[in-house]
């Protein structure tokens, strides 16, 4: 893993995001988590509140020899909604907010430039954070892989494997 770097995003509920991102082609691993928050090793049921300051966020170990910075962000923008403040959907609570946890000054200038690349193409303006990253506080065991362990659920369904389907449609292709 010597080759590989750390990309931090918060696009709403963790679930929805990390199942995309375990399917593109250069993630070595994708785990849900919280940060951005005040509260020492938070859980779930104390970030649900939205008083923590904690986004739920996935922590994507990526090679970016296979995959960049700036294409795990084309993602991003694509399978969420950045012009939402603190929701997404039905999820509401700045613990929903749309978030990039920068690791490093390089993921900073590409975030920005990405934005102002796809601002034009979104009908409201993009409300994404770029925030330094903090401590990473993993989520509990069941929210890892949700969607994977979890497909046939409601919230599955109907919120999770849209997004999925969006990404096929949109970079699968691309990620050959």
């Amino acid at each position: 893993m010597a080759n590989t770097e750390l990309a931090t995003l918060g696009g709403g509920c963790f679930w929805c995001v990390e199942a995309v991102f375990d399917q593109a082609r250069g993630v070595e691993s994708v785990e849900s988590g919280y940060m951005g928050g005040h509260v020492e090793q938070p859980t779930y049921r104390q970030i649900s509140t939205g008083n923590t300051g904690h986004a739920e966020v996935i922590q994507i170990r990526y090679d970016p020899a296979v995959i960049t910075f700036r294409e795990l962000l084309e993602i991003f923008f694509a399978v969420h909604d950045p012009t939402t403040l603190n929701s997404q959907g039905n999820d509401v609570g700045t613990q929903y907010r749309s978030a990039i946890f920068y690791h490093t000054a390089e993921q900073v200038a590409t975030a920005r430039a990405v934005m102002l690349e796809l601002a034009p193409t979104f009908s409201s303006p993009i409300v994404t954070a770029i925030t330094a990253a903090t401590r990473f506080f993993i989520a509990e065991d069941y929210h890892q892989e949700y969607f994977a362990k979890n497909g046939e659920a409601p919230y599955c369904q109907l919120v999770v494997a849209p997004k999925v389907a969006k990404f096929h449609k949109y970079f699968s292709a691309k990620q050959k």
